[in-house]
């Protein structure tokens, strides 16, 4: 190991005399080293900050700067502070000594130079800066696999808070409709002789809520298992949100007028935004629906936006039932499981906002919450309001 390490090594030798420096040139050139020389102390302080030896041999006596303040800079500078200087000096003085060791030396060659002290000494502290190279490596190996850990585990911790979700939504969220069209049916079929006009009509009016309802939850948990396994197509393109909106609001015609809320917009003029047709309109859907569902009879809904610099800002208000702050921190997380049936007893998953802002962030924009208990709530999204700088990717991709 030891030619390795001397072999693999540079040595800048500093000496105002000539004859010094062909001396330890002979003597060091046996080992292998690399070899830089200067003849003063501001060209070592300039070659060292060039190259960074592995080691310096320092003269003390040379006009100029001497070697100590010379020492006292290179141990200053960020870049030099690391590398050893062993001091040569025909100075035999404590005092002296200890001097080289303040201003940061490592050891003293004892002029006139003899070489087996030089070899002996240039050996031991190559070898040693040699082990503290790899023992800085190492370190840092081990924190960078630490880091890749601590990035799995969190990655992980994610899967299953997913798969807990999932799951969770499976046992109980599905279940429950599916019992509750179950049961319907079967009070149809048991009394389907006695069964008036208008019985029927109000059966069916159920039965439709259920299955949209249901359709809404199955059309949200297919998006957001796509989503988890990244196979989710992204189509982005220029597009007028005002179309989402009506859209929408067609959609959820006969849920407003069965609470008796109101939903308008203020959108007079084309809102151009950048992003995935199918994912904005998602989630224009979920805010909608949820803004429905925890707002009163007799409440309102008002969708507004406006363009701000290169992005739009999209809103879903409400005079609704609001949120808690503490509440509404939750309702962005997977790991959170906050639920809570809106004002005419519906069900919810949780799983609605935590889609939006997935689906949000994939098309570059962001998500928020503004509310106060019994006060409403406006959820907020902002997108670009052109494609993104070209990366070299194509327009189509798989994220």
């Amino acid at each position: 190991m030891e030619s390795l390490v001397f072999t693999e090594s540079t040595i800048l030798v500093v000496d105002d005399h000539p004859e010094n420096l062909k001396v330890l040139t002979t003597y060091l050139r046996n080992l292998g080293c690399g070899i830089r020389v200067a003849m003063s102390g501001e060209k070592a302080i300039e070659l060292a900050d060039d190259f960074l030896p592995d080691l310096i041999l320092l003269d003390v006596m040379m006009p100029g700067i001497n070697g100590f303040e010379t020492c006292r800079q290179l141990k200053q500078s960020e870049r030099t502070k690391e590398i050893p200087v062993i001091f040569m000096t025909a100075l035999a003085e404590m005092t002296d000594k200890l001097q080289g060791f303040e201003v940061g030396g490592v050891d003293y060659i004892t002029k006139p130079l003899q070489h087996e002290e030089v070899i002996a000494r240039v050996k031991a502290h190559l070898l040693v800066q040699y082990l503290q190279k790899q023992l800085r490596l190492k370190n840092e190996l081990v924190q960078e696999q630490n880091l890749s850990l601590q990035q799995l585990n969190a990655a992980l911790n994610r899967s299953n808070a997913n798969k807990d979700k999932f799951f969770s939504i499976i046992a109980h969220d599905l279940r429950s409709p599916f019992a509750g069209l179950i049961g319907l049916t079967e009070l149809i079929l048991d009394d389907i002789d006695d069964v008036g006009k208008d019985d029927i009509r109000r059966y069916v009016i159920q039965l439709k809520e259920s299955t949209e309802k249901l359709l809404e939850l199955l059309e949200n948990l297919l998006t957001w298992s796509r989503l988890q396994r990244q196979a989710m197509e992204y189509f982005p393109q220029r597009m007028d949100l005002r179309t989402f909106v009506m859209r929408n609001f067609a959609l959820f015609a006969s849920v407003s007028q069965q609470k008796q809320i109101t939903m308008h917009h203020t959108l007079d003029e084309p809102l151009w935004a950048y992003g995935d047709v199918d994912m904005v309109n998602t989630v224009v859907r979920n805010l909608l629906s949820n803004a429905l569902k925890f707002t009163k009879p007799g409440g309102t809904i008002t969708i507004s936006g406006h363009a701000e610099s290169d992005h739009i800002r999209f809103s879903v208000a409400d005079t609704g039932i609001g949120f808690a702050p503490e509440q509404l921190a939750k309702l962005f997380r997977i790991e959170e499981k906050f639920q809570r049936p809106g004002t005419a007893g519906e069900r919810g998953t949780g799983l609605g906002l935590i889609l939006c802002k997935e689906l949000i962030e994939k098309n570059h924009g962001q998500i928020w919450g503004e509310c106060g208990s019994g006060k409403g709530s406006v959820f907020h999204f902002t997108l670009p309001t052109s494609a993104p700088k070209p990366d070299g990717e194509e327009n189509k991709k798989r994220i």
